[in-house]
């Protein structure tokens, strides 16, 4: 069996994550939506050319589209992978899920009403090291701190500082720092840890209204969360889950290809394993097994890791001052 896809978005993201699923055989590229017929036609031009529609609607209806792929803007995604699965589509949607908790929670509900799989488009915490990471933890003994960094110098950035404000941060399209990077420190701390008792978050906003830094600290019972991103300076820690019988290092959390434990004793094991496939294989992966198994819900980018996560950040931007209009709504 195989699931026809359709994609809803023409960028960069949307070409890798083509790419790396069509290393899987159940995966067929069958429908592409671009609001311009001259930008649809290129992307699908090097993809055997499936069918390009201008009309979301329209390829919605189409009986040659099983799930649809969404990498259109943040602001977008919760309006249209509601009309997607009120047509019957699973949706398979890029992260952030949406721009705030109860877009996340309006979509869990039409997913639910429609018996279909709504994703997130989370890569990292589908990659085989993450298993590995998630399968050792009893190593470390109590866990007391999980520390991770994203902070990578957006090449938009430089455009921003000679006044052109680019998508990446423009906050009519729910985008920054946090939007962007800060979930892929925050989603795996979740999907390990579940949802922090309470959260403290700092922040540098920029003159277009988005944030181009953070900083949060989370509070469990026993343990912390420690959470850095930053879309305007560079950073190169590892990630770092402390327990008081080691220390996990982690390469990157975004993509952890790389898995060590150091023990109080001077020991290091290395657990990494290694990955056959390009990174977003594997999100692809998990929602075709999804559809084809008859299951809904992943059991680890599932609805309650994407709302609480949704949440934390919510939390986060509100105490940075930062509003998207969707909250509003």
């Amino acid at each position: 069996m195989v699931v026809r896809f359709g994609i809803i978005g023409t960028n960069w993201i949307t070409e890798r994550f083509v790419q790396a699923a069509l290393e899987n055989d159940q995966f067929v590229l069958t429908a592409v939506y671009s609001r311009t017929r001259e930008k649809g036609s290129s992307f699908a031009a090097k993809f055997n050319d499936p069918q390009v529609y201008t009309d979301l609607t329209e390829m919605l209806s189409s009986d040659t589209v099983d799930a649809v792929y969404i990498a259109s803007p943040n602001s977008y995604h919760a309006e249209q992978a509601i009309l997607c699965m009120n047509h019957g589509k699973h949706v398979l949607c890029e992260k952030p899920m949406a721009s705030n908790a109860a877009e996340v929670q309006r979509m869990i509900e039409v997913a639910q009403k429609n018996d279909v799989v709504l994703m997130e488009a989370l890569k990292s915490t589908l990659m085989p090291n993450f298993k590995v990471i998630k399968d050792n933890l009893y190593k470390l003994d109590r866990v007391r701190r999980y520390t991770a960094s994203y902070c990578q110098y957006s090449s938009r950035y430089d455009a921003f500082k000679q006044g052109t404000v680019l998508n990446a941060f423009n906050p009519e399209f729910s985008n920054g720092s946090l939007m962007d990077l800060g979930i892929y420190c925050l989603y795996p701390m979740v999907a390990l840890f579940g949802k922090p008792d309470t959260i403290q978050a700092v922040g540098v906003m920029l003159s277009s209204g988005v944030d181009g830094e953070g900083s949060i600290i989370m509070k469990y019972d026993e343990m912390e969360g420690v959470v850095m991103h930053s879309k305007i300076s560079d950073s190169y820690l590892p990630t770092e889950i402390q327990g008081e019988n080691g220390t996990m290092v982690i390469d990157k959390i975004n993509q952890p290809y790389s898995v060590k434990i150091h023990y109080r004793d001077g020991t290091i094991e290395d657990l990494t394993k290694p990955q056959m496939h390009e990174s977003m294989y594997y999100e692809a992966r998990e929602f075709i097994d999804l559809i084809l198994s008859g299951e809904r819900i992943s059991e680890i980018n599932s609805h309650a890791a994407s709302l609480a996560v949704a949440e934390i950040m919510q939390e986060a931007r509100r105490q940075i001052g930062l509003k998207f209009k969707s909250d509003s709504h």
